[in-house]
């Protein structure tokens, strides 16, 4: 049995895929009984766990394999949490645990980032077997954008028009997650996911309007008005580090090499193009239709 958290999420939920598709047994923890048809298709456990109440956790890691320790975004409690969380997975005896992670975790201007940070640290003080996957930033973040560019012509980018991200696919994330969690050998590895091309907000554009056969321009999307404070809710947490994050994307682009997730999953990372392809179909239209289905 592997245990995946958060799993009500587009990531959880990619996960739980990618592990039932190798006929892996998984226990999807949510965090309400609303119905979840997604997992359930999948034929997937569900579970209803409040992930910040660790001993409610406790009972429903026992007899698992490997944990796929995955905390919502943009929470304030990831650092506290996910480690009270690696001290219940010790008692009831996982196997290995996978830490959902981000790519360079280390960098403070970015507090979400810093909390991964903290959380990789008492990895080594576990007790348990574990791994860490550190994705860059999705490709189906940009979806809402682009549909809305699909329709306008104009892509706004909140990152400028100058830096770059590596953008990966979440299916390619899923897989590796899968690679982490089933396979022999990659305990006490820190794994990247990084997608294989340094993509500018013009570039992007210019794939766009290759998908649409018309013009699609980039425009710099300035943030209006000074950082958001950290304030005492987590919407206003998850504000302040969203303007922090693309602060940071401005001034220094979100790159990296790909080589990593590429031997993960044996294969090459896909590209945004084949993104674009498979996954903005249900929202982009190609050439003769700019508007939404």
């Amino acid at each position: 049995m592997i245990v995946v958290t958060a799993a009500g999420g587009a990531t959880g939920t990619a996960v739980v895929r990618a592990l039932r598709a190798q006929g892996q047994p998984v226990r999807a923890l949510v965090s309400s009984p609303r119905p979840r048809p997604e997992l359930s298709a999948l034929g997937a456990e569900i579970a209803v766990a409040d992930l910040r109440d660790p001993d409610g956790v406790a009972p429903l890691l026992h007899g698992a394999d490997a944990l796929y320790l995955m905390w919502p975004n943009f929470d304030p409690a990831e650092a506290s949490g996910a480690t009270a969380l690696l001290t219940e997975a010790r008692r009831a005896g996982v196997g290995r645990v996978v830490y959902h992670s981000v790519l360079r975790p280390q960098v403070r201007t970015m507090p979400h980032h810093a909390a991964k940070d903290r959380v990789e640290e008492a990895l080594d003080t576990s007790g348990v077997a574990w791994r860490v996957l550190q994705p860059c930033a999705y490709a189906g973040n940009l979806d809402g954008a682009l549909a809305d560019a699909a329709r306008t012509g104009v892509f706004a980018s909140p990152w400028g028009l100058a830096q770059a991200q590596s953008l990966v696919d979440l299916r390619d994330v899923a897989d590796a997650a899968a690679v982490l969690l089933t396979e022999d050998g990659l305990d006490g590895g820190t794994f990247e996911a990084v997608g294989p091309e340094p993509l500018t907000a013009p570039w992007i554009a210019a794939l766009l309007a290759d998908r649409l056969g018309r013009e699609v321009r980039a425009v710099d999307a300035v943030p209006d008005g000074p950082v958001p404070p950290v304030g005492t809710t987590s919407g206003e947490y998850a504000a302040h580090c969203l303007r922090r994050m693309f602060d940071h994307y401005r001034a220094h682009g979100f790159v990296g090499s790909p080589r990593v997730l590429e031997a993960l999953l044996g294969r090459p990372a896909r590209t945004f193009a084949e993104h674009l392809a498979q996954h903005g179909a249900g929202t982009i239209r190609p050439s003769g239709g700019g508007d939404l289905p």
